[in-house]
């Protein structure tokens, strides 16, 4: 194969535009050539349209390739790689197993921070009234404010990530979360508190946002399940164990305390991204001349290696028009709804649960730290079941399709949670109603969070199967949707409880998420004629 830095520079090792025109349409023969045989294939774009196959042979004979074309699978045969993953050292797909689990699990602490500063939030609010002598429902409006902000700050996170890159994004945005912690823990008035924390719900989402991006940058696609199980739990844990950690600091500490550990947690962080993070994405779409021209870490971190060397690619205007045009695809629009009502309910029970049953069992903050071990018990729980479930279902799908995986399978696992969620919220609805044992609550609560730990692995990997260009930009809209429920949940949640009792209160939240499952439905019987009929999402890079 003629070589990509011979095809790029000119006779007089200068490169002009016309030089440039002409690799590329070298390149793009190059690659149809490759192709029959067998080497350069878009698998992704493959299994996009036609659902991912994993076994050699059966590839081989979907595409009609001789059998002795060139497909790389694992070690020991048996898997297919998707995607394919190129001969270049630096590419990602190739890094050592040792570094994408570094990356990922500061991927992960990242997303933590986002909802773990957001909820503890929530147990600051009582000695925040006193202090300041203000009314809960007026301090409750800077919890309101930093949950709304962690989905719009989501989508700014994607648009700049396709324009200057995944690492100086990840940086800028946590850096900035960081200062804005500080600030929370520094305040003195309601005022100064409320602006910060509106800006840290901004700037701490990088993560729990766009996650889903390194995910599919580094890891093949059936190691996908696994990496969106393992990034999932970190983001559905930390609303939980923000408010246990909390209940436990204002015991012997002021409250600005949760602010500082949580600042601690976020230096952490921040260290981290620094010394061990590295630039995930990788231009399959270019001249290897072009992907592969990495030499600085640090500065890819701050992003002008990016950027002197064109590693991205998308101009400001396609980069900021890729979270719309994902957003206009149906499958996309429909599962940001599906996951608004199913998940708002999750926000406002954790934001409102101290008010209800702190004066029922008359309870301290210790009590009540120790009833939110019920979702994080379920939460971990759901994590163990989700790494061998949602592979299980995948395998099972496959053997009845003829080794085929559509991305459509991955939804199966939210019909199962779907009575188990229900169970969970109509448990609540009465233990709350009528004075039940605080057991019988704990029960429910992490009978739901179980359910809800399901949900979230499966509309993720849907999405990222369906649309694999579009991983962050996915990953943006239902983050938006998980946070954009909450938001609105929590304006109404305890006057509606007021007004009608729990009892009923829980069982019509309980049959909207019913209600909100028939798009699940709908996505199982049509969803394939639905993607194919709008087509893929065309970015200029993938």
């Amino acid at each position: 194969m003629a070589s990509a830095s011979s095809l790029y520079t000119s006779s007089s090792g200068v490169s002009s535009k016309q030089d440039k025109v002409y690799a590329a349409q070298a390149w793009k023969n190059i690659q149809e050539r490759d192709a029959s045989r067998g080497r350069n294939i878009d698998l992704d774009r493959e299994g996009e349209e036609h659902g991912y196959v994993l076994d050699a042979w059966n590839l081989r004979r979907s595409l009609g390739l001789p059998d002795g074309a060139a497909i790389k699978t694992t070690h020991d045969g048996e898997t297919v790689l998707i995607p394919q993953p190129s001969d270049d050292p630096q590419d990602p797909l190739n890094w050592p197993l040792r570094k994408k689990n570094l990356i990922l699990f500061i991927v992960c602490l990242v997303s933590f921070t986002a909802d773990f500063g957001s909820a503890i939030g929530a147990i600051t609010l009582l000695p925040q009234t006193m202090e300041w002598r203000l009314s809960p429902d007026t301090i409750n409006h800077s919890v309101a404010g930093n949950v709304f902000m962690l989905g719009a700050g989501g989508l700014f996170v994607v648009a700049f990530s396709a324009y200057f890159g995944r690492l100086p994004v990840l940086l800028f945005f946590h850096s900035l979360s960081l200062g804005m912690t500080a600030w929370c823990a520094a305040a003195t008035s309601f005022e100064s508190f409320m602006t910060a924390r509106i800006l840290q719900g901004f700037f701490s989402v990088a993560g729990a946002a766009g996650g889903l991006m390194q995910i599919k940058d580094m890891y093949y696609y059936h190691q996908h399940p696994r990496a969106i199980n393992i990034w999932s739990f970190a983001v559905i844990l930390s609303p939980f164990l923000g408010p246990f950690c909390g209940a436990w600091i204002i015991t012997k500490y002021s409250w600005n305390w949760c602010f500082w550990t949580l600042a601690i947690i976020d230096a952490v962080c921040w260290i981290m991204i620094v010394f061990c993070m590295d630039e995930t994405f990788y231009r399959r779409d270019a001249l290897p001349h072009l992907a592969s021209q990495r030499s600085s870490r640090f500065l890819r971190l701050v992003g002008i290696e990016q950027w002197r060397k064109s590693l991205i690619g998308n101009s400001l205007g396609q980069a900021v028009s890729r979270p719309l045009i994902a957003i206009s695809k149906l499958p996309v629009l429909l599962i940001t709804v599906y996951y608004f009502f199913t998940f708002a309910w999750v926000i406002g029970i954790n934001t409102t649960i101290s008010i209800f049953i702190i004066p029922m069992y008359r309870w301290g903050p210790k009590q009540l730290a120790l009833e939110f071990l019920a979702p994080i018990v379920s939460t971990i729980i759901g994590q163990a079941v989700g790494h061998w479930l949602h592979d299980f279902i995948g395998k099972m799908y496959a053997r009845r399709h003829n080794g085929r995986i559509d991305p459509e399978a991955r939804l199966i696992v939210n019909l199962i949670a779907l009575p188990i969620i229900i169970a969970g919220m109509v448990v609540m609805g009465y233990c709350l109603q009528y004075r039940w044992h605080y057991m019988t609550l704990a029960i429910g609560w992490a009978l739901h969070n179980f359910g809800i730990m399901l949900v979230t692995v499966g509309i993720n990997a849907y999405l990222l199967d369906a649309y694999p260009e579009g991983a962050g930009e996915v990953s943006a809209w239902i983050n938006f949707g998980r946070t954009t429920g909450g938001f609105v949940v929590g304006y109404f949640q305890l006057k509606w409880a007021a007004t009608m009792g729990t009892k009923n209160q829980f069982g019509i939240e309980a049959s909207i998420v019913a209600a909100a499952s028939v798009i699940i439905v709908i996505l199982l019987a049509f969803g394939q004629k639905l993607r194919h009929a709008q087509g893929s999402m065309q970015f200029a890079t993938n």
